[in-house]
């Protein structure tokens, strides 16, 4: 299953407000630069357009799809197709933005870093990643992938490593003068109840296990899994399932 911009975008409200809380902790002045790494459908990038208006923004991304999006929604904004773990750009930046795009590459030890020496001096590296791992949407997702009747197609899916807010900080603080670090828990109401949990995370973090499906197998995935976030997650007398997602936030300033 690759990105698909439509199935991202099903909550797009919901998706935007994490990275607009970021980009408004990010200092305002002397940006002349500023780069959206995993920019998606363009939603991202647009918040960081609107905070600098007039500093040179682009995006990139690795799906065509989502860029796609992005050019229609941003026409007057270049992007460009490539990948975070292998991006080396020809300039440095004021800003580098990434939300909820660093979870899917490996090896933060080495990343984080690279991407701050990619900076101008005072230039602001800006990540907002989930810390869900261990939320119910996962841990389900690993228990029925790992149950007899799906561990020989999908048990060995398995997601990027991703580590606590002590680890970022100690390893930016080296490279870093300034590094805040923090950890907000948001509660998305999910007016579409518990199928829209699963469309929720069939746009992010069931993709690994559903690409290694074929489509019968996936809707017979997709049906467990459903049973399974209805028992998990308790639905509010109208319908409304309020979804806790946990994210962590660090603005590091070179």
């Amino acid at each position: 299953m690759s990105w698909s911009a439509r199935q991202y975008s099903l909550f797009e409200q919901q998706r935007t407000r994490p990275v607009r809380d970021l980009v408004a902790a990010i200092p305002l002045a002397g940006v002349r630069t500023a780069v959206d790494l995993g920019c998606g459908p363009g939603n991202s990038t647009e918040v960081l357009a609107e905070r600098y208006a007039d500093a040179t923004v682009s995006g990139l991304d690795s799906s065509d799809d989502m860029l796609g999006e992005a050019r229609q929604r941003l026409p007057n904004v270049v992007f460009e197709r490539a990948d975070i773990g292998t991006w080396q750009p020809a300039q440095r930046y004021d800003v580098i933005l990434a939300n909820a795009s660093l979870q899917w590459v490996p090896d933060h030890a080495a990343l984080y870093p690279r991407l701050v020496s990619l900076l101008n001096p005072g230039g602001v590296l800006a990540v907002q990643t989930p810390d869900n791992l261990e939320e119910p949407a996962h841990r389900l997702a690993r228990d029925i992938a790992a149950s007899a009747q799906w561990v020989d197609r999908i048990g060995d899916v398995k997601h990027p490593d991703r580590h606590p807010a002590a680890y970022y900080f100690q390893l930016l603080r080296g490279h870093c003068t300034e590094v805040d670090v923090w950890r907000t828990t948001y509660h998305h109401p999910l007016s579409g109840g518990h199928a829209a949990v699963v469309e929720w995370f069939k746009g992010s973090a069931l993709r690994p296990y559903l690409q290694k499906l074929g489509e019968a197998e996936q809707e017979e995935f997709l049906e467990a899994y459903l049973h399974a976030i209805s028992q998990a997650y308790p639905a509010l007398d109208d319908g409304t399932v309020l979804l806790p997602f946990p994210r962590l936030f660090i603005v590091a300033t070179r």
